[in-house]
């Protein structure tokens, strides 16, 4: 029996690569995606398999470091509201995948924008497949938002990072779900090393220095001062809540929530997921690890849902 997979894939940056090991991961196992979605990252990995070249993409994101990162970064000195105009970076994918309509790529592909303007969910079937995807990766404040008619596009992550509900679905198949947003805890680092003012002195003696009674007594006293000072810092989780920290905090927690919503609203029958804090958003030049990830957690996810279907 054909096992057809209506497949959704989720927004979250770099992590977006875990998609590709996903796929390798239903492909070898004898499924077949007759359908996908996608979002943001989701969305380039989605119209790329769509459009059957993603063995080309998989090898060209392995090529990816931080210097074509940087070379693919055309800044915008002129804007008031992005960092980078985002067009150089689809002018590389489209050395990979040359541009086409939506409606003849090899399977239905549907993907999501946000419209600031409307303060609504834009759904693509249909038109240029990276003036599609090029809204939907729109990250606010760093790439520019894309206007078409009256409407001004962002992140599709923004109101609805797993896009379960769009995906075209055929009779027999099974939703399966690529999250790349799961509820995480941010990561902070409260351990500190207490000074061992002992030991320092115990080496000083065995190399025959004698140290006055008066001095160890403020060595001591200097090193309790200074385990104080770093253990109060180690404690300090407001350190990582700068002004750029809680912006970050604020869209990771908006995107776990909607992705927890998204889920509940339409549940898939299989869910792999890779927690947020796993990868940063920019970490493209640690492709292999990710998609190797990836394809980890879709096989773990497969095996759970095969075994209960026993």
């Amino acid at each position: 029996m054909e096992k057809k997979v209506a497949l959704v894939l989720g927004s979250g940056g770099a992590r977006g690569l875990a998609h590709i090991g996903a796929i390798e991961a239903l492909e070898e196992r004898g499924y077949t995606i007759s359908s996908i979605a996608g979002c943001s990252m989701g969305s380039i990995i989605a119209g790329m398999y769509a459009a059957g070249q993603l063995k080309e993409a998989k090898e060209w994101f392995l090529s990816v470091d931080k210097q074509l990162i940087l070379r693919m970064m055309d800044i915008n000195l002129l804007s008031s509201n992005s960092l980078v105009k985002g067009q150089r970076i689809i002018k590389e994918l489209e050395k990979v995948v040359p541009d086409r309509p939506i409606e003849q790529l090899n399977i239905p592909y549907t993907l999501v924008a946000t419209d600031l303007i409307n303060s609504e969910e834009v759904i693509f079937r249909k038109g240029s497949l990276f003036e599609a995807v090029r809204a939907s990766i729109s990250i606010p404040l760093f790439f520019q938002p894309v206007q078409l008619g009256q409407r001004l596009l962002v992140d599709g992550g923004i109101l609805n990072p797993l896009p379960l509900h769009v995906v075209e679905r055929t009779e027999g198949d099974i939703l399966v779900a690529m999250d790349i947003s799961g509820k995480d805890a941010m990561p902070v680092d409260s351990d500190y090393e207490p000074i061992d003012v002992d030991g320092k002195l115990a080496e000083i003696g065995a190399k025959g220095i004698n140290i006055p009674k008066s001095v160890e007594k403020q060595l001591r006293q200097l090193g309790h001062r200074v385990d104080v000072i770093r253990r109060r810092r180690a404690e300090d989780l407001g350190r990582y809540v700068n002004f750029v920290g809680l912006l970050d905090r604020m869209s990771d927690l908006q995107i776990q929530q909607n992705t927890l919503l998204s889920l509940r609203l339409t549940p898939p029958d299989v869910h792999a997921v890779m927690r947020q804090y796993a990868y940063n958003t920019f970490d493209f030049d640690k492709a292999e690890q990710i998609i190797a990830d990836g394809k980890r957690l879709m096989n773990e996810a497969l095996d759970a849902y095969e075994q209960a279907e026993k």
